[in-house]
């Protein structure tokens, strides 16, 4: 047999009988860093421990011939904050200390024809495995625990449940109730069992989690929009009070401009005359019907300050007011369930909004984070940020979004916001930007803005309105406003 040469050998590679000799002598001549016990590397600059996470899943094997990934490991698919690495292995059982990385075996079931291939000569306990043996009582080894503790197996059924729904959880369960004799793990069979009962409501167990706690009530939640909630509390909590008062009557220009401008964003698009007829004509277009009653039903709600200054106590009243306002726009469309929360998944783009049976549990997780913020202002973002981003109906959201805004600026006497046409791409934006948990910030200041530009408008009469409002480039299509340079601006006699 030909003897190997560096040149046979990996970057960073575990030495055997064959090889070590070569190796010792490779780190003499200096063509080759030790890493740690039969660890070796060419590379002479990298941090070694840089190496070893780079190289990991290959020194392994080198170590632990026959390793299994498993516990912790299997499921987290990194190393643990510790280092620690989690695997099986009939072999010796002595911790292996690598540069930021410590492996750790222990005995157990060899692996199973459901144990998968992983990242070449490895293995990797199968899913129903993973969640057995995460069941196993185990004592830290290092600064953590070799199994995921209970909550966190609670928090990844309730994901599962969440998102691949209960046929999914009783096909895990039904595949852990077959593999647990053959591995040893009844008794860890026997929680898993308990606790999928407790997350379908068939079987009494102490859950420990908000969200599997909320389901078993039928108030299941999206854990990932309530992150997004406190990323804007936290911007709005750093907003600094701006009151800007109303003036003492808006009369009925302002409330028309709000209807027109906010059913425009969602494509339902009117010349000012003909959305004037039609609202204060009764003047309804016979090719157009549905699209006219939006409009009116949208200029009904905002033109009664009396109904629009109510504000919610408690999550009851919200909802009450939530689906009555919506009622009340989509009413000449009952095709689109007026008033009902929608029964299948709506999407916007890439954005997948809120699963209709989290819709309730998500609105009133966002509601408490509502009650706690102090301004108008931050009141009035918060709660059309809440519904736009639950989508909690088939069509209209944005108009109801936007009309829950407004109704907190109209209950504290404070300027309400219009979005003009030349401003929607700039709105939209900022909700994406908050979405993709890029920022809050833009969403704050599109609005900020926009309520700036609101009360800079003289709303004393139609025609004057329409005057400020065309001055400000604000009937022009965000699109065409990029290509011809302009933008939305303040009256002059506000700049």
């Amino acid at each position: 047999m030909a003897r190997k040469s560096l040149n046979d050998l990996p970057e960073t590679f575990v030495s055997t009988s064959e090889t070590t000799n070569l190796a010792s002598k490779a780190v003499r001549a200096g063509t080759l860093r030790r890493l740690a016990s039969r660890l070796y590397t060419k590379d002479a600059i990298s941090p070694p421990d840089a190496l070893v996470r780079r190289h990991l899943w290959a020194i392994i094997p080198g170590y632990f011939p026959d390793a299994l990934i498993a516990d912790r490991t299997a499921i987290e698919g990194v190393p643990a904050k510790d280092g620690s690495v989690f695997l099986i292995s009939q072999g010796t059982q002595n911790d292996v200390a690598l540069p930021g990385v410590t492996l750790r075996p222990r005995r157990g079931a060899p692996a199973q024809e459901s144990d998968m291939p992983f990242m070449g000569a490895l293995r990797l306990t199968s899913p129903t495995r993973t969640l057995l043996d995460n069941f196993a009582s185990s004592r830290s080894r290092g600064s953590i625990s070799r199994t995921l503790s209970k909550a966190e197996i609670e928090t990844r059924l309730e994901t599962i449940l969440r998102r691949s729904g209960e046929a999914e959880l009783n096909k895990l369960r039904d595949s852990a109730r077959a593999l647990a004799p053959v591995i040893d793990r009844e008794k860890e069979f026997a929680a898993l069992d308990k606790l999928i009962g407790a997350l379908l409501n068939t079987r009494n167990d102490k859950l420990q989690t908000p969200a599997a706690r909320a389901r078993r009530i039928g108030m299941a939640f999206d854990p990932a929009r309530l992150d997004l909630f406190e990323t804007l509390r936290a911007e709005l909590h750093q907003t600094p009070p701006q009151p800007r008062p109303a003036a003492a009557d808006d009369g009925t220009t302002l409330p028309f401009f709000e209807a027109y401008f906010s059913n425009f964003i969602e494509g339902t698009e009117f010349d000012v005359e003909d959305a004037a007829a039609i609202v204060f004509e009764n003047r309804i277009p016979t090719t157009r019907p549905e699209d006219a009653h939006d409009i009116l039903g949208t200029y009904r709600i905002v033109a009664d300050p009396q109904a629009l200054s109510q504000r919610p106590a408690n999550f009851a009243e919200f909802e009450h007011l939530l689906r009555r306002r919506h009622a009340a726009i989509m009413q000449a469309r009952p095709d689109r369930s007026p008033g009902q929360y929608k029964a299948d998944p709506n999407r916007a783009g890439g954005t997948m909004f809120v699963a209709p049976d989290l819709v309730r549990g998500t609105l009133a997780q966002g509601f408490t984070v509502y009650h706690a913020l102090q301004t108008p202002f931050q009141r009035a973002v918060f709660m059309m940020f809440l519904v736009a981003e639950v989508h909690p109906f088939v069509d209209g959201n944005g108009r109801v979004a936007r009309i829950m805004m407004n109704a907190e600026l109209v209950a504290a006497r404070e300027q309400r916001i219009i979005i003009p046409t030349i401003y929607r791409a700039n709105y939209l934006a900022a909700l994406k930007a908050i979405s993709n948990r890029t920022s809050a910030s833009p969403l704050v200041q599109v609005l900020d803005f926009a309520q700036r530009f609101t009360q800079a408008v003289d709303w004393k009469s139609f025609k004057g309105a329409e005057a400020d409002l065309d001055a400000a480039h604000a009937f022009v299509d965000s699109a065409e406003a990029d290509n011809r340079g302009v933008r939305l601006r303040l009256p002059a006699r506000m700049e």
